[in-house]
C-alpha cells in the first residue's frame, strides 16, 4: 500500500511530475515538448448525484493531475501516447467521425475535445502529446474530467501557439463544452461539477457551486487541525456508468409525476422538503426513494457551506470552529447514509471504510464520493489521528476484504493549468 499521508511541498512535487513527462516526451518524439496542459481531478465533499438535477455541490481540487505534454505539428494530425496504459493512438482533425470501433476509451475522449471544439468554431491544431496522470483511473475522483479538460487546453493553446489567458467566463464556457464530451463520446449523462471545479478550483477552498445557473463561490474551507483524508476501496466501477444514467432517469420520471401537483418544477433542484412530503406516497417506492435523497442533500449542501462560511478562524473561538466541524462531519455522514440507503449506489467496500473511519477517535465525518458502486470515500481527519487513521484503515479493511486499499491526504489544489517554463 502506497504512504501517501505524508505531507510533501506542492512546488517539489509539480517540479517532479513535469520533469517525468517531460523527459518521456523527449523519449518518444525526440526532443521537449513546447508546453504541458495540466488539470486536476476532484473529490466532492458533499452533494453527491445533486448537479444533473440542477441542484448544488461543494468539491475541491485535488493535488492528483492528468498531464499532457504538447508539441504543435505542421499537419492536422494527432498522435498520442498514454503511457500509464502503454497505448498509443493517432487521428486526422479532418476526420473525426465516425469513431473506429477499436479505438482506446481514453483516445476517445481527445477525438470527442477536438470534435467540439472545432464544432464551436475554435482554432485547433494537429499535436504529438504524451499523457500521464497519478489521478486513479475508474476511482471516482473524476480523471475523465481531469483528462477532458487537459486536452481542451492542450488544443487550444497548440493552436494559438502563444499562452491562452483564460477568464473565469471562459473556464464555465470549457467546462460545459467538456460535459458535452462525456455526454456524446462517453455516453455518460454526467452533471457539469467535474469540469467546472477541474477548470476553477481554488487552494484551500471548496467550491460551491449551482449547477442550475453555474453561479459559484468559492468557500475557503479552514480546516485548522484537520485534513482531508481519500481511501480508495480499488474497487472496480463496473456499475457505475449504466446505474449513473437509471438514476437520472428515475429523478427525472419524479419530476413528471410530481409537476401534477408542483406544476411550476423543472427539476428536483424546485422540490422544497416539506412539499416532497406533501405528495411523496403519489410516487413509486423506487421513485420516492431517489427523490428523497436527492432533495434532502441539496439541503445538506446548503448547511456544509453554511457551517464552512462561519469557520472564520479570526473571529470565531476554538469551541465555535470545532463544533461547526462537528456540524460538517454529521451532514458528511448522513450524506452517505442516503447514499446507501436512498439512492443506492454504494458498495459493501464503500460501507465497510465509513463504518471503519466512524469508529475512530479524531474522524468527523466520512462519506462516499463519485457515483459510486466502488470508488473513494472521503474523510475530515484530526492531524493528530492520521497515523491511527491509516493503520487501520488498511488493516481491518484488508482483514474483511482481502483488498489493501489506498490511501492518501487531499492537498486543495488551484485548477487546471499550462506550463511553459519547466
Amino acid at each position: 500500500m502506497r504512504d501517501e499521508l505524508k505531507t510533501q511541498s506542492t512546488d517539489s512535487k509539480n517540479a517532479r511530475r513535469l520533469a517525468s513527462i517531460t523527459e518521456r516526451f523527449e523519449e518518444t518524439f525526440g526532443s521537449p515538448p513546447t508546453f504541458i496542459a495540466s488539470a486536476p481531478g476532484r473529490v466532492n465533499l458533499i452533494g453527491e448525484h445533486t448537479d444533473y438535477n440542477d441542484g448544488y455541490v461543494c468539491p475541491v481540487a485535488i493535488d492528483k493531475y492528468l498531464n499532457i505534454a504538447v508539441r504543435k505539428r505542421s499537419d492536422r494530425r494527432v498522435v498520442m501516447h498514454a503511457l500509464d496504459v502503454s497505448e498509443s493512438w493517432d487521428f486526422s482533425l479532418d476526420a473525426l467521425t465516425p469513431i473506429p470501433r477499436q479505438t482506446p476509451a481514453w483516445s476517445r475522449y481527445l477525438i470527442g475535445v477536438a470534435s467540439v471544439l472545432q464544432a464551436s468554431g475554435k482554432q485547433v491544431a494537429g499535436i504529438d502529446a504524451v499523457i500521464t496522470g497519478d489521478v486513479p483511473i475508474g476511482a471516482g475522483l473524476s480523471s475523465s474530467a481531469a483528462l477532458s479538460v487537459a486536452a481542451t487546453l492542450a488544443f487550444l493553446t497548440a493552436g494559438s501557439e502563444a499562452e491562452v489567458p483564460l477568464s473565469e467566463t471562459d473556464k464555465t464556457e470549457l467546462a460545459a463544452l467538456c460535459q458535452r464530451v462525456e455526454h456524446e463520446f462517453a455516453g455518460v449523462k454526467c452533471g457539469i461539477m467535474d469540469q467546472t471545479i477541474s477548470l476553477l478550483g481554488q487552494g484551500n477552498c471548496g467550491l460551491f457551486l449551482d449547477c442550475r445557473s453555474l453561479e459559484y463561490e468559492h468557500v475557503p474551507l479552514n480546516l485548522s487541525d484537520h485534513a482531508i483524508a481519500i481511501c480508495n476501496t480499488k474497487v472496480k466501477r463496473e456499475l457505475a456508468a449504466s446505474e449513473y444514467n437509471k438514476r437520472r432517469a428515475e429523478c427525472e420520471r419524479g419530476v413528471e409525476i410530481l409537476r401534477q401537483w408542483l406544476p411550476g418544477i423543472t427539476s428536483l433542484r424546485d422540490i422544497t422538503l416539506a412539499d416532497f412530503k406533501k405528495y411523496e406516497e403519489e410516487l413509486p417506492t423506487l421513485t420516492q426513494k431517489r427523490c428523497r435523497y436527492v432533495i434532502e442533500e441539496n439541503t445538506r449542501v446548503v448547511e456544509a457551506v453554511s457551517v464552512l462560511k462561519c469557520r472564520d478562524e479570526s473571529t470565531s473561538t476554538k469551541t465555535e470552529i470545532d463544533e461547526s466541524l462537528i456540524a460538517l462531519g454529521r451532514l458528511m455522514n448522513a450524506s452517505h447514509d442516503g447514499l446507501r440507503d436512498d439512492y443506492q449506489v454504494s458498495c459493501p467496500e464503500l460501507d465497510l471504510l465509513t463504518d471503519i473511519a466512524r469508529d475512530i477517535t479524531g474522524v468527523v465525518g466520512s462519506r462516499m464520493t463519485g457515483a459510486g458502486f466502488g470508488g473513494c470515500t472521503v474523510s475530515i481527519v484530526h492531524k493528530d489521528a492520521l497515523e491511527t487513521f491509516q493503520r487501520r484503515v488498511a488493516t481491518e479493511y484488508h482483514e474483511k476484504t482481502g483488498i489493501e486499499p489506498e490511501i492518501y491526504r487531499c492537498h486543495v489544489s488551484n485548477g487546471a493549468q499550462v506550463f511553459w517554463n519547466f
